[in-house]
Parts: structure tokens; sequence; C-alpha cells
């Protein structure tokens, strides 16, 4: 049985793609690019802010200036609505609480800027006590850089088999690939699911009570 479950924030535990496609369009519309349809921001996230703007903007003005400037007013929006819109998935707070009860320990490994990350989390699960709720750091490499988990294994003081990594995308298979932690991803996020078989996950979820057998294999 495992004692240490991780888990991806966006596509994992929160839909959160239309508060990241409403606070991008704004931003990019607000500084003249173009805007994008919300389906799209599917396959933009992932990879950490810097690189969902990079994505969004169009060929030719992909800029470290553009990028900044996308930045700074994304920031002030999304700040203020990031949780407008998003939502858990179903049966994921249900899941949370088992673990919880079962003595598990549960933590957030995301590619979400760090102040987002501990603001949405608490929100959307006040009763469940994470060992651990990391985003993206300054001066820290994002996923698939296996630092984030190594980190969390030492906050929880748990072990590489101790330990199942929880995502939705290429970017989470190949973190826990990264980290040598067993990894399990789940159909429901922003990524198709051959795309996760593309890296032979130990388990696939397609509903999230999934998550609980595997624990215990």
């Amino acid at each position: 049985m495992k004692k240490l479950v991780i888990f991806d924030l966006d596509g994992t535990l929160l839909n959160t793609i239309a508060d990241l496609a409403h606070s991008t369009n704004y931003a990019l519309e607000k500084n003249g690019f173009p805007t994008h349809e919300m389906h799209e921001y599917n396959y933009f996230v992932g990879n950490g802010i810097n690189k969902l703007f990079e994505r969004a903007l169009p060929e030719g003005q992909k800029t470290p200036e553009n990028i900044q400037a996308i930045r700074q007013d994304f920031l002030i929006h999304y700040d203020k609505h990031n949780a407008d819109l998003s939502r858990p998935y179903e049966g994921i707070t249900d899941v949370l609480e088992i673990l919880q009860k079962k003595g598990l320990k549960i933590a957030v490994a995301s590619n979400k800027y760090q102040a987002a990350t501990e603001k949405l989390v608490p929100h959307f699960f006040p009763g469940i006590r994470f060992v651990a709720i990391l985003g993206q750091r300054e001066g820290i490499s994002t996923k698939p850089d296996p630092t984030i988990v190594y980190d969390i294994l030492k906050q929880a003081n748990a072990g590489k088999e101790d330990t199942l990594y929880v995502g939705d995308s290429n970017v989470d298979m190949q973190t826990a690939i990264n980290a040598g932690v067993d990894a399990c991803g789940v159909t429901w996020g922003f990524r198709p699911v051959n795309e996760l078989q593309d890296y032979h996950p130990k388990y696939i979820a397609e509903k999230a009570t999934d998550i609980l057998r595997y624990v215990e294999e």
C-alpha cells in the first residue's frame, strides 16, 4: 500500500481551464493580440504560465518582452478571477477525504505559480491536510524536472517506492518517470488518454475512485 499520493492540480484535481483561458484572453486582447477558443488552451497549459503565454502568442510575436507584458496583465486578472469557474472534478473531494481517513499523506505538485496554487488548494479542499502544496517557485525548474517531487518526498518523509504520482498530461507522466515513482494517469483532464499511454504509466484512472484501488496495490 502506498503511503503518499502526489496530485497534479490543473486537469487532475481542478478543472481550471475556463479561468485560465479567460485571463489569458484578457491579457492578449489588452495587448492587441488575437484571442483563442477555450478548447485550444487544453494544449497551451501544463508547463507553467510563461510557456502558456508563449504558446498563446502569434508566431513572430513570442518575444520575452511580449511574454512579460502578457504575464503582467494576466496575473492582475487571474488573481481576482482564478476561482470563478474552476471546480473540483467529480468524485475528487470524496477520494481525498477517504485517502486522508486511511492515513495516507496527500500533496500537490503543480506547475501553476505558487501563489495561485496556495490559494486554490485550500479554497476548494478546506478539509484536507496536505503535507505539501507546491507550485512553480522562483529559481526551481518546472515539471517534468523531478525537483518538486523530491521536495515533497523530503517534507513527507516518504520513499519513492511508497509514492503514487497522479496527473493528466505527458508532463506529469515524464515527471513521475524522472522522479522514479509510480505514475497514475487520469483520463478526465486536459489531454487525451493516448498521450498518457505513450509513457506507459503503471495505472490509468477513468474515474476518481480508481485511485483508491491503486494505492492499495
